[in-house]
């Protein structure tokens, strides 16, 4: 087996490995390291080799003896007897897992709910959630809330002693407990599925692997609380949206805009699963919901027979809900990029100068990507570059960058 082929299985295992790990030995720097030592054997016994029925039950028995190990190295000998049982424990719940597969699938929920316990800021559950769930580095976690990586590693140090210190369960709550918890267990899959339909950094567009855990989460939720419109409204928006994956890059990786998509592409069983759940959601009572509201806007999308045909009006519409409902800047870029449609780029290049002004998106590709986009549509070609560049320097990932220079490239040096 080539070196490749074992990091994809690495990427699309890791995960899940880790949260089964994190459960077993109740400690995430012991699980993270025992991790390592598992990838680290199979490097050497897969290389060449032949690969194991179930590599992430091989992972999970091989970091679970690697845990033993070092926990024998910590224990002093008076403390033997403690460790003894410890091992024991450990052995009879790895046996369990390892026949029952399905208990397996389970553990990245309870990760999740763990990250999202309420002692813990928001912005602590996504930043948890996004270095073990998603596995990203400190430094990406890092990026994505604007903070330095020393800053970022400080926060999950903390949150890790947290939740050691204060002997916080590793399992999904009583139903009672679920609703304090839901939203930032939304939120934080949410974020798994947002890193997975553009990844945050390097060479690669999309990271389906992420996306498909965050909807297998999402099934697993409704099933779990199948009277919860929330849940439905995001279960619903990640399947309109990962439906389009196939039409969104090249075969050299190279991004495919929306009004270039090749529809024919997209995947219509998803497509049919989303609209139906959008129907359910607003069939249901209460006030609209921020999950549901995007995804009613992806549904539009989704039925448009073509980018010119889409109900531009609606969806500019939606998104003013939305900014009542969900306000950020994030919402406003994008309801100003519905409005270019509308009312044509001018206007719209008014609500993203004023966005940028108020300051909120700084170091965001997509705010100088979209005022590049107007400009050039107005035909400033000299703003345009000057703001295609600044997205340029802005994005960490090599096909949005590929797609700004291109951009570049179409304008001129000095068209």
């Amino acid at each position: 087996m080539t070196p490749e082929a074992i990091d994809k299985i690495f990427r699309d295992e890791a995960g899940r490995a880790l949260a089964t790990l994190i459960r077993l030995v109740g400690d995430f720097d012991l699980a993270e390291d025992a991790l390592q030592d598992a990838f680290a054997s199979a490097l050497q016994s897969w290389r060449g080799g032949e690969l194991p029925a179930n590599p992430r039950a091989w992972l999970v028995n091989v970091g679970r003896n690697k845990a033993i190990d070092r926990i024998r190295r910590r224990i002093a000998f008076r403390d033997r007897q403690q460790q003894v049982a410890h091992d024991i424990a450990l052995n009879a719940a790895a046996c369990d897992d390892l026949a029952a597969p399905a208990e397996l699938d389970d553990d990245m929920l309870r990760l999740i709910f763990i990250c999202c316990h309420p002692s813990f800021a928001p912005e602590v559950q996504v930043a948890l959630t996004l270095r073990t769930v998603c596995g990203l580095t400190t430094a990406e976690v890092a990026r994505a809330f604007l903070v330095s990586e020393e800053a970022m590693a400080q926060r999950l140090v903390r949150a890790k002693q947290k939740i050691r210190l204060a002997g916080i369960p590793y399992e999904v709550p009583m139903r009672s407990a679920l609703d304090e918890r839901l939203s930032g267990v939304l939120a934080v899959i949410y974020q798994v599925f947002t890193e997975g339909y553009v990844a945050t950094s390097g060479d690669d567009l999309m990271r389906p692997d992420l996306a498909g855990e965050a909807i297998r989460l999402g099934r697993l939720l409704d099933g779990l609380m199948p009277d919860k419109r929330e849940i439905k409204g995001l279960l619903a928006l990640m399947l309109l949206h990962d439906a389009r994956r196939a039409g969104r890059a090249t075969a050299d990786g190279d991004v495919v805009l929306l009004e270039e998509q090749d529809r024919s592409l997209w995947n219509r069983e998803q497509i049919a699963q989303g609209l139906q759940l959008v129907e359910d959601v607003l069939r249901m009572p209460g006030r609209p919901l921020a999950y549901a509201v995007q995804a009613a806007i992806a549904a539009l999308h989704a039925r448009a027979p073509s980018y010119q045909e889409t109900d531009w009006r609606q969806i500019a519409g939606l998104y003013e809900v939305l900014l009542r409902i969900a306000p950020s800047p994030v919402v406003e870029l994008n309801h100003a990029a519905a409005v270019s449609m509308v009312d044509g780029p001018a206007r719209a290049l008014d609500l993203v100068d004023a966005l940028s002004a108020r300051g909120g998106l700084d170091g965001y590709d997509l705010l100088p990507a979209v005022r590049a986009d107007l400009l050039r549509r107005l035909g400033r070609h000299q703003a345009a570059r000057e703001a295609y560049r600044a997205a340029c320097a802005a994005t960490r990932l090599e096909p949005l960058r590929r797609l700004y220079a291109r951009r570049l490239a179409e304008l001129g040096a000095n068209g």
